[in-house]
């Protein structure tokens, strides 16, 4: 199918879910009876909680499963304050199977990226030629030094999205000032370079030493193409999750800097609502997808929780994290739908199969 058609075809889904009303009413926080759990490093023991324990509908659980099932699902975890409450594997999947983050692994290079600014190395609001040097584009170079890593964070640098993935100078070309327009670009990956450059070690190091390791994930980092995506097991991805919904913090250690957290979650620019540091924000009253300039009325995935923020990647990988509900779920697998963006009409109908369990 022609990019053209995928964009329409895409465009179509998301009219006949989106809400016109601008009011998002707020979303209720359950009562915390307990505090948050983190399973141990370098173990496989991870504790657990029933659903009758939640007063869940039992009976709901299954058509969950099958949904995920029918829908090309690997692997799926629900972790309620940290504990497992639903972990399932499909498709000759197991536990210790790795999978590809695809485009949910934006997420781990917002959290380095914040990681670098508390250690000093770097400054968000610095220019991103000021730690790779200038002619990392081909635009201007006064244009070229409008783009700050924050515009990286927010997906505003204002070049071309429209050459495809390679993110070579040449093929980084000015089509807008910085922060005068929001489009999906690969570009962010040039953060990589940036913290490479000022921490003075690899990419892997740095990621390794001062998050993987931390909080126990497995996983690497392998090429594909013009950069790297993150591989791991479904675990280290909940792993993830949950460092996240519990404000960058990993038992008693601050890992990602709670300020420079709070900012990723919430609104990045005045563009997209529904997009933060690389993270996507539900409850805002319109949003832009991927490959497109249209924007739309109503929030992102009507049937999840206002307050939900995720990580969302090519072939329905997700991270989805509901402070009110005390939520962190995980699902990786290939693509449910045949548009394969970071967000498909399956987030909308995989949360009306977990409403149904956990409401």
């Amino acid at each position: 199918m022609k990019p053209l058609n995928l964009v329409l075809l895409f465009i179509c889904l998301f009219c006949n879910m989106s809400c016109d009303s601008d009011d998002t009413e707020a979303t209720e926080p359950e009562p915390i009876d307990e505090t948050i759990y983190f399973p141990p490093i370098n173990s496989d023991t991870w504790e657990t909680k029933t659903i009758s324990e939640l007063n869940w509908n039992e009976d709901q659980l299954q058509p969950l499963l099958d949904f995920l099932d029918a829908e090309n699902s690997k692997g799926f975890i629900i972790l309620h304050n940290g504990k497992i409450v639903v972990e399932t594997y499909f498709n000759n999947h197991s536990a210790s199977t790795p999978w590809y983050w695809a485009s949910a692994g934006k997420t781990l290079t917002t959290a380095l990226t914040g990681i670098a600014q508390q250690d000093g190395l770097i400054d968000i609001n610095a220019k991103v030629s000021d730690y790779i040097g200038t002619g990392w584009t081909s635009a201007p170079l006064d244009k070229e030094n409008l783009i700050t890593c924050k515009n990286l964070l927010s997906m505003n640098s204002g070049l071309n999205d429209g050459l495809g993935d390679d993110i070579s100078a040449s093929n980084l070309q000015y089509l807008a000032d910085a922060g005068d327009r929001w489009a999906y670009h690969n570009v962010y990956v040039k953060l990589q370079d940036v913290v490479t450059s000022a921490s003075g070690t690899t990419w892997n190091n740095y990621f390794n030493t001062n998050l993987k390791d931390k909080i126990g994930m497995t996983g690497l980092w392998l090429q594909n193409g013009n950069f790297n995506v993150y591989w791991s097991n479904t675990r280290s991805m909940a792993r993830f999750g949950l460092l996240t919904f519990a404000d960058g913090t990993w038992e008693n250690e601050q890992i990602i800097p709670e300020n420079f957290l709070n900012e990723a979650i919430n609104t990045s620019q005045n563009i997209n609502q529904a997009y933060g540091y690389l993270w996507w924000l539900n409850g805002k009253t319109t949003f832009r997808l991927p490959q497109s300039q249209v924007q739309f009325n109503g929030e992102l995935i009507p049937n999840a929780p206002a307050d939900m923020y995720c990580a969302l990647g090519r072939d329905d990988q997700k991270i989805y994290v509901v402070p009110s509900k005390n939520l962190v779920i995980v699902r990786m697998g290939e693509a449910a739908d045949s548009v394969n963006f970071a967000l498909s009409s399956f987030d909308n109908e995989l949360w009306s199969k977990i409403n149904a369990l956990i409401n």
